[in-house]
């Protein structure tokens, strides 16, 4: 069986994709809140840095797709990206900002695990890996961490830093179990491609979980290759039709 499991749940695990972003603004405190009253396992988010080397969450590079504000993160400092906001799209929530890593900690279930995909270079630095280490030691949160992306090398150059970070990486082409990593997550033609994906990973010890984060209609498919965890955009919706798939 693969390395990483949480205690007290059922796989396949349910991740939320950036939240639930389906009814709240991606990567804001509403849409985590909403996703941790959904009931998911683990939550997933992005992490870009700011100016002045705070850890963000926030997918893009650029603040023009998910805010009202235009330009790239990290030539804004903390102050002025609080000063804008993030949900764009959303009248209801124009209140919500960026969060950052320390408040998204503060508010994380006891029980929920957290998948943080880097999606900067900035993380090849030693400095960002250490500080990124020292957050989730102080907020007691390092055991249920896993980091995550499409770069091997920013997910080696944080292992280098603190070994024990389990990570996984993502690939939009490769159909076979990268190893090196803790978890491996296909996009998810991928799995039709080499339905033997997870079987090859479990083998390895590795975790995995396919890129789809409109899971509802293959969640069969991937309950029955054996995949660890489902991504979803609506885990309010997913998880109600993952509960007939789920095993200990």
């Amino acid at each position: 069986m693969p390395i990483l499991s949480i205690p007290g749940k059922l796989r396949p695990y349910l991740m939320a994709h950036r939240g639930n972003r389906a009814l709240c603004p991606e990567n804001t405190l509403a849409s985590f809140r909403q996703a941790f009253a959904d009931g998911c396992d683990i939550l997933e988010t992005d992490l870009h840095l700011s100016a002045d080397g705070e850890l963000m969450c926030i997918h893009d590079s650029s603040l023009d797709r998910t805010t009202e504000g235009t330009g790239p993160v990290a030539e804004k400092t903390l102050l002025v990206l609080k000063g804008i906001s993030a949900g764009k799209g959303f009248p209801q929530f124009r209140q919500e900002t960026i969060p950052t890593l320390a408040e998204l900690l503060e508010i994380l279930p006891a029980d929920t695990s957290l998948a943080l995909e880097l999606k900067t270079d900035r993380f090849l630095e030693v400095e960002i890996a250490r500080r990124l280490e020292e957050q989730l030691r102080s907020a007691g949160v390092f055991e249920r961490t896993i980091i995550i992306s499409f770069s091997a090398e920013r997910l080696r150059a944080v292992q280098r830093v603190v070994p024990d970070l389990p990570a996984g990486l993502i690939s939009m082409r490769n159909p076979w179990p990268a190893r090196g990593f803790e978890l491996s997550g296909p996009v998810w033609p991928l799995t039709f491609v080499n339905p033997f994906y997870s079987l090859i990973a479990h083998a390895r010890k590795q975790m995995t979980c396919p890129l789809d984060p409109t899971p509802d209609r293959r969640l069969g498919w991937y309950a029955l290759l054996g995949f660890d965890a489902v991504l979803s955009d609506n885990p309010a919706k997913t998880l109600p039709l993952l509960a007939r798939y789920r095993r200990p």
